[in-house]
């Protein structure tokens, strides 16, 4: 364990905030053995994993526990299925090529997407028309009351859009610890109508496209438009797409006669980087925060300076623009610590 532990290096902003405690662990026990510490002393913990949905608006009084449990295990369940089972600090996109490598389809389409394992069914992350919820099995937890281990499966997770038990009662309860997918062998269900992807395997000069395929497509748009965390801190997409109801999109619709909605029933999802594009937003930075100049979903620490705080209040005179315009309030994606 490490006092005044500087937390740089564990969030994708790049943010300089430092843990009064700070600790790794490798096994189940060590981490136990973390939370029953800090318990005895009465410190709130801060559970680190790949720290790429976080925001760190100031120090942490407590004990930043980094969570590096490692290991892919997999189980034959039929002809065409196999359980594939990994522990909460293997990286995500290193999971899915490992994956592609073995020729198990399910996960192409989540390719590139930054953090580590254990937080995927957190907010149930998914791109180009494919969600953790779509490959799911269930997951081990640790429940941080008893300290005793405990498993959701799928409908249990109560998955929304971005969202899970794990963000809602669930919040602050429970670590995960291993999560477990269904992924085919063969007969893979390809799936190209999302986004750029069919444009991108066109480009590539791909007329009937392999899962392997598919994940070169996905890793190409997202580089071609969204910033290396690596080079330039962000977390990705900061806000939700709002959903919103019909009636409320129609009327805007009147105003504003090029905004784009994906209609589901009686409510219509709006793109929020349009949105923040509208407002004049695209490229604009105060101080060491920016939009990121090829989308503006994206928040960027521009000079790799910003305080948490500088982003965090960026990100409000964001919200309170696109409310002022198109009466709708974004939501932020990422956590605010």
């Amino acid at each position: 364990m490490q006092e005044n532990f500087s937390l740089k290096p564990y969030n994708t902003f790049g943010v300089d905030v430092n843990a009064k405690y700070f600790i790794e662990v490798h096994t189940i026990e060590e981490l136990k053995n973390a939370i029953n510490y800090s318990k005895d002393h009465d410190l709130p913990v801060l559970f680190l994993g790949g720290g790429s949905n976080i925001l760190l608006t100031k120090d942490f009084e407590g004990l930043a526990i980094k969570l590096s449990l490692k290991g892919i295990e997999q189980e034959d369940l039929n002809e065409n299925e196999v359980l594939v089972t990994a522990k909460a600090g293997e990286n995500w996109h290193e999971f899915v090529m490992y994956s592609l490598k073995k020729n198990y389809g399910g996960l192409e389409n989540l390719s590139l997407i930054p953090g580590n394992v254990g937080t995927s069914p957190m907010q149930n992350i998914g791109a180009y028309g494919t969600e953790i919820k779509d490959i799911f099995v269930g997951c081990t937890v640790l429940d941080l009351e008893n300290i005793e281990l405990k498993t959701f499966n799928l409908e249990q997770c109560h998955f929304g859009y971005r969202d899970s038990i794990f963000k809602q009662e669930g919040k602050g309860k429970y670590v995960i610890l291993e999560v477990s997918f269904k992924l085919t062998k063969k007969n893979h269900h390809i799936k190209t109508e999302y986004g750029a992807i069919k444009t991108e395997l066109d480009h590539l000069g791909i007329t009937h496209p392999t899962i392997q395929d598919v994940s070169k497509a996905v890793i190409n748009i997202r580089q071609s438009k969204l910033p290396d965390p690596k080079v330039t801190g962000n977390a990705g997409s900061f806000f939700k797409n709002p959903t919103i109801p019909l009636a409320q999109f129609e009327d805007l619709k009147q105003k504003f006669e090029h905004i784009p909605g994906y209609p589901n029933g009686d409510v219509v999802k709006v793109p929020a980087g349009w949105l923040i594009e509208q407002c004049g937003w695209k490229g604009k930075q105060i101080g060491n925060a920016a939009s990121h100049q090829l989308q503006a979903l994206v928040i960027v620490n521009a000079t790799g300076n910003a305080t948490g705080k500088e982003i965090y209040n960026f990100s409000t005179q964001i919200i309170n623009s696109v409310k002022e315009k198109f009466g709708i309030e974004l939501e932020r994606e990422v956590n605010i610590i």
